[in-house]
């Protein structure tokens, strides 16, 4: 598949799914603000009726009051008057409210009935007891007219007490807090919100008089005020401030549902770009592999061409064997065998670590003698090209523990590049320092070669990858040195980073633990 097709799969597929995280989220943010405009008017309607509740039971309390202290006021007379002349009896009924100063309120005067027993036989006198039920009928009427009169003063007077008296008493003795406080959770309850609060009642000119037990001021800046006393004077007014701790829970808890939605979005977008990556990894390391493939067929057709040609000459009649002849035929056989099992072997040393299959036989050495061995056996190669090894050894404490063949062939493979990837015509300079830094035993080796790019320097020990020089033939490999270099030192407990400038060198800085660390 073309690079260009799966940019334009990813980029659709990318632009989907971040598509549906972000509707699911703005329907999630839609949701939760619904919940809170809601919330804010059920607290505001529950507010609201809390303080209508609190002016009527002090209205309660001061009808109560003004009724027991009118009704002590008030008088009541009864009388008989016999009129001496036909012997007729009227009795009557007063009542009467009058304040302190003697204005009267109210005052009414009842006839029951009147009578002549003396002048009336039995009979009438029944006849004329039956007329008197209409009569006592309407007396009721005027019972209830004059009742009325009564309650109507007796409120007129609440009334003025609480217009001249209530307003002018401190808010603290005119809130009953804790009558306030079942009221507010009641008229809560009553608009579907049962979670904690917590409130205060202040004066308009913020001086606090009440602040309910447990007080938390956590959500106190998303508080909620309603105005206590709304009919009195400003100045006389209260104000009670109610904010809920886990409001903030309780809104987004009717969005819950949808976080497993957002959830299985996000996983399927970071699986999406997971493997996008792996598509691309993959692309790259078929690309490396065919690269891999080119160089081995050019690396392994030199030796092979060699043995052919050597296996050719032994066939020929015509060629003497002369035993010069068939001793440098011999030797080039033997050379070659040993080239190609060389890299075959480096193949399949880095299949042998893919399996995790190694296995160390490691011993005590120093790591002082170990580099001056191997930078003696290089010494021919870079005085060759007219350069020279030097070593600087500086560490004290030099023994290390591990495997001798394989820690031996990573540093011949640095000490390799360092020769291989040389500048044209150009001698070569190989500087190798050791040092102790605090428990670690470190080592360098640098060259004076063609050096490496900054963003390249991260991938060199990647497995198969090489820095295109242009032509990918002009010095041989597989790309395979360095990722088996850091495989060794890793599986040693050490470490391995690279220091380059394109053009100045690179240096190769290898730390690794020292003798007691290892056993």
């Amino acid at each position: 598949m073309k690079k260009s097709t799966i940019w334009v799969i990813a980029v659709v597929m990318g632009v989907s799914f971040i598509g549906l995280l972000l509707l699911q989220l703005s329907y999630m943010e839609e949701m939760a603000k619904m919940k809170k405009e809601q919330f804010d008017e059920s607290v505001t309607r529950a507010l609201y009726q809390a303080s209508h509740n609190l002016e009527l039971n002090e209205t309660l309390r001061y009808l109560e009051k003004d009724v027991n202290d009118v009704e002590r006021r008030a008088y009541t007379q009864d009388s008989i008057y016999v009129n001496g002349l036909d012997g007729s009896i009227q009795h009557s009924h007063q009542f009467a409210v009058s304040a302190d100063d003697g204005t009267v309120y109210s005052a009414f005067e009842l006839k029951t009935f009147t009578t002549k027993p003396a002048s009336l036989p039995k009979a009438i006198i029944m006849r004329t007891d039956k007329n008197q039920l209409s009569e006592t009928a309407k007396s009721f009427q005027e019972i209830v007219r004059k009742r009325y009169v009564y309650q109507k003063a007796l409120l007129d007077e609440v009334v003025y007490n609480i217009l001249y008296t209530a307003s002018d008493k401190p808010l603290k003795e005119r809130v009953n807090f804790k009558l306030l406080d079942h009221d507010i959770r009641q008229e809560l309850l009553n608009n579907g919100i049962n979670i904690p609060y917590h409130f205060t009642v202040s004066t308009v000119d913020g001086r606090e008089v009440y602040r309910c037990p447990e007080y938390s001021e956590e959500g106190e800046e998303l508080a909620y005020t309603q105005k206590l006393f709304l009919n009195d004077p400003s100045s006389k007014m209260g104000i009670v401030r109610l904010h809920f701790p886990e409001m903030n829970s309780y809104i987004y808890s009717s969005i819950r549902f949808m976080i497993p939605a957002v959830i299985f979005t996000v996983v399927l977008l970071i699986t999406f770009v997971f493997t996008i990556v792996v598509i691309f990894r993959q692309k790259r390391y078929t690309e490396i592999k065919n690269d891999f493939i080119n160089n081995m067929t050019h690396e392994l057709k030199t030796p092979i061409s060699s043995i052919s040609l050597a296996a050719q000459m032994l066939n020929d009649d015509a060629v003497t064997k002369s035993p010069s002849m068939m001793k440098h035929l011999g030797g080039v056989i033997n050379d070659e065998s040993k080239r190609l099992r060389f890299l075959v072997e480096k193949v399949l040393q880095m299949s042998m670590f893919d399996r995790k299959t190694a296995s160390f036989k490691k011993k005590e050495l120093d790591l002082n003698e170990l580099l001056e061995q191997v930078a003696s056996s290089f010494n021919l190669r870079v005085e060759h090209t007219g350069g020279k090894i030097t070593m600087e050894i500086e560490a004290v404490d030099s023994a290390i523990f591990v495997d001798e063949v394989h820690f031996q062939n990573a540093i011949t493979n640095l000490m390799d590049n360092a020769v291989k990837y040389r500048k044209p015509d150009m001698p070569v300079n190989i500087h190798i320092r050791t040092w102790n830094e605090g428990e670690k035993l470190c080592f360098s080796i640098q060259d004076n070669g063609l050096g490496i790019k900054k963003e390249n320097t991260k991938k060199i020990f990647d497995k198969f990858y090489r820095v295109h020089t242009g032509n990918v033939h002009d010095v041989k490999g597989f790309g395979l040195g360095l990722a088996y270099v850091k495989k060794i030192i890793n599986l040693h407990e050490g470490d391995i980073k690279c220091e380059s400038d394109l053009g100045k060198g690179t240096k190769f800085i290898v730390t690794l633990p020292l003798l007691e660390g290892e056993r």
